[in-house]
This record gives structure tokens, C-alpha cells and sequence, in this order.
């Protein structure tokens, strides 16, 4: 595929930025689920939130193009072979992943509406609704924004420019996989959905990792490539869980089960591998000390805020806690991944536990330096469930650069969760 002649026509309405409503990442649709089934009643608020203020999106996306795009969104609905892939296909060993109710609601879905306006230079995106019908705004309005400033900065670049430019950045990615090809008992998957440069340049990040890593490539978290290249699709769940039964709770001592009512109602739905433990929403280390032992039976724990060797460190030692062997569990880290710390996180736990990777932003958005003054550098933007029924919802992390909420609410929940003190550390993507 020619990439640069792609972008440099990107204009065809072949291109359009989100091209069905799989084009999104697995976990959104295993917890679209789950919630359809437990929380159908609850009504919810998303907005974007870019935490890199210095990227004025707002000045640098047309907002005629931005509603172009989200409007074309709300026309997509679920093709056929899409439904059969969902109901049909094998996932984590498991037939049938999706239940026949999810799946008749999914098959009639349509994305809801959405609120636009533009506030000091910043878009303000925000979508309000029925929890399971809002909650799968947040894949592709993040891919939206942030393929529209990719093409904000490319637009005026000439056909050879491009080529270049594309053709460095395949060399970049390239001479990553050759550094990572040796790796004995490397397992790695792409996590770069949300933050994506685009999705031509997704799938070829996945293409070019099947290649050079072969087996040690396990899958995608985005689903419409994962049925697209017939390989796995890879997720579980994420903070917006916990966020939202939290902001749900009625007094303290229910928002500090809140974390643990969600692993209730995903272990009643969910065996093996995608009884993964998220346990840094208000504090792992505050987490585990307070966790049920049925916990401890689960087949591992994601790493996703801190630092990534103290939070593998406190895992193994609560898992010897409860009397569990380590090396028969499985960590996935998935902060800020690059290279030199994937070989460095291998190196250090291969053999103390199972080790996997979830690589996201600097897998399918490394154009650093690529574009005159940095302009294709990624930038840290989320979109996130910011009220539920009417109430704020809080994030703490294991980064309190990474917190968010009312001031209040999140000395509230420091309180309540027994966090102590925490390393600042600098949010890269």
C-alpha cells in the first residue's frame, strides 16, 4: 500500500478517518457488554480531556472537518460479516464471547448524539446518555482528533515530501522490530488504537510486526484489523469500570468496595485469561492490601500508571501474600511503552512471572521528529467518563499527574482509599 499517495488524496471518501463501528478496541466492547447486562440504567457523561495543553487543538482542526467526521460516525451501523465475526469467532479460547441480547442491541446500534463547542483553544467534546450507548464514543472520537491534526500537519507537504516522511517513519518502526526480534519469549500486542497517526498507518504497524516478530506479535486490541488479518483480538477491561460504580456509591465504606463490586460482576461473565486485575484506578498498593483472596486466583494483573518496576514488584509480592506462585501469572505493562523499556521490563521479570506488553501510542504514532517543529509528535489526550447519574466520577492512579476529578472528590477518595504519598511522574502519552 502507498501510504503518502493515500494521505496526499486523503480527501477520497474511501479515506474516511473511522470506517465501521469495530474500529475500535476489544476491551470497549467486552465492557459495552458487561454493562448493557449490569448497569443498563445508568446515564453517563464522557468528555475529551487533553492533558498536553500546549496542542491547541481547536486551532489546529477545521471544526467543520471535525463534525464532517464525527457526524459520518453516527451513519455507521454493524455490517454482516462484522455480526458473524463478533458471534462466530473464537476469542481467548471462548465461543461465543457475546451474548445473543448484546449482540440483536449491537446489530441496531447507532452512535448517539454528540456536544461540540470550542473553549480557549481547546475543542470540548462531550457525549451524555445511557451508559453502554455513550461509552463507545471514546475510540473514535480520540481517533478522529487526533487523525485530523496528523493531516492539519501534513496537508501542505508536496507527494515526494510524503514519501519521505513515510518512508523514515517505516525505517523507525522497522529497526524497533529488529531490536525486539531476538527477545526469547517475547509476547507483544498492539495498543495503539486510540492514539493513532491514522488507520492506514495502524494496520500497517500490525502488518510489519507479523512479520518480523511472528509469534511473538500475539494480537491487536482493535477489532475491525484483528478480523481483517485473521489474528487475535486483544483486551479485557479498564478504569472506566471503577470510576463509574464508584461515582455510584452511596457512602464511603460502598466506594471502597465499589473497585471490587465491578471484578464481582466481570468474574460472574468472564473466565480465564480475561481475569485480569486493573488494580491501579485508586492505588494499587491500597488495592491489594484490601482485596478479597478469590482475587488472587485470577490469571494476572495489568501495569498501566507509576513506575512500571515497583508496580511489578508489589504484584508478585501480594501474589506470594496469598500463597499463589508468581511465575504461573501473568503481568501486562501498558504505560508509555517504547523499546528500550520493553527490554528492560523483559529483562528484569521473564522467569519471576509471565511477562507481556500492551504497545500503544509509540507503536502506531512515532513521528517524532519527523515534521517540521515536532508537529507529528503524539500528544497525551483521553476521553473520559467524567459523571455517572449526575455524581463526578474520580481517577487517582499510581501517577498524580495522571489524577482527575473535583478537587474535593479527589481528597475524598485519597481519604477513603489510603493513599498515601505519590511520585509525580511525567505523562508522555
Amino acid at each position: 500500500m502507498d501510504i503518502a499517495t493515500r494521505v496526499y488524496n486523503h480527501k477520497w471518501k474511501i479515506d474516511p478517518i473511522v470506517r465501521s463501528l469495530i474500529d475500535t478496541d476489544f476491551y470497549k466492547l467486552l465492557m459495552c457488554q458487561s454493562v448493557f447486562r449490569n448497569r443498563p440504567d445508568t446515564t453517563v457523561t464522557f468528555s475529551l480531556i487533553n492533558r498536553s495543553r500546549h496542542i491547541r487543538t481547536a486551532e489546529l482542526i477545521d471544526e467543520g472537518e471535525l463534525r464532517e467526521q464525527l457526524d459520518h460516525v453516527r451513519t455507521l451501523s454493524l455490517a454482516r460479516g462484522e455480526s458473524t465475526w463478533l458471534r462466530g469467532n473464537m476469542f481467548y479460547g471462548k465461543r461465543q464471547m457475546f451474548r445473543s441480547d448484546f449482540m440483536e442491541w449491537f446489530e441496531n446500534y447507532r452512535l448517539p448524539p454528540y456536544h461540540l463547542e470550542v473553549r480557549d483553544g481547546q475543542y470540548e467534546l462531550t457525549f451524555e446518555g445511557r451508559w453502554h450507548e455513550v461509552m463507545l464514543w471514546e475510540i473514535p472520537a480520540l481517533a478522529i482528533i487526533m487523525e485530523l491534526r496528523s493531516r492539519a500537519v501534513l496537508k501542505d507537504m508536496g507527494r515526494f515530501e510524503l514519501q519521505v516522511l513515510y518512508a523514515r517513519a517505516m525505517t523507525r518502526l522497522w529497526e524497533k522490530i529488529e531490536r525486539l526480534r531476538p527477545i526469547e519469549g517475547l509476547r507483544l500486542a498492539d495498543f495503539g488504537t486510540r492514539r493513532r497517526h491514522s488507520f492506514l498507518w495502524q494496520d500497517w504497524c500490525v502488518q510489519a510486526m507479523l512479520e518480523g516478530l511472528g509469534a511473538r506479535f500475539i494480537g491487536t486490541s482493535n477489532c475491525l484489523i484483528a478480523m481483517r488479518r485473521d489474528i487475535e483480538a486483544i483486551g479485557t477491561n479498564a478504569h472506566e469500570l471503577p470510576m463509574v460504580y464508584a461515582a455510584l456509591a452511596d457512602s464511603d465504606e460502598e466506594l471502597a468496595q465499589a473497585p471490587y463490586r465491578v471484578l464481582e460482576d466481570w468474574q460472574e461473565e468472564h473466565e480465564g485469561n480475561l481475569r485480569i486485575i486493573l488494580p491501579d484506578t485508586y492505588g494499587t498498593r491500597g488495592f491489594l492490601e484490601r482485596a478479597p483472596d478469590w482475587l488472587a486466583g485470577w490469571t494476572g494483573m495489568r501495569i498501566d500508571s507509576g513506575d512500571p518496576v515497583a508496580g511489578a514488584e508489589t504484584a508478585i509480592e501480594w501474589w506470594k501474600s496469598r500463597g499463589e506462585d508468581p511465575r504461573r501469572k501473568l503481568l501486562i505493562f501498558s504505560d508509555g511503552l517504547d523499546v528500550d523499556r520493553i527490554i528492560d521490563l523483559h529483562e528484569r521479570f521473564s522467569g519471576r512471572v509471565r511477562v507481556s506488553f500492551g504497545w500503544g501510542t509509540l507503536l502506531t504514532n512515532d513521528f517524532r521528529g519527523l515534521a517540521k517543529e515536532d508537529g507529528l509528535a503524539p500528544f497525551s489526550l483521553v476521553c473520559k467518563a467524567v459523571a455517572a447519574d449526575g455524581r463526578p466520577t474520580v481517577k487517582l492512579s499510581d501517577n498524580p499527574n495522571k489524577a482527575m476529578g473535583p478537587p474535593g472528590q479527589i481528597e475524598r477518595y485519597r481519604r477513603v482509599f489510603g493513599v498515601g504519598e505519590q511520585k509525580a511522574l511525567e505523562v508522555v502519552v
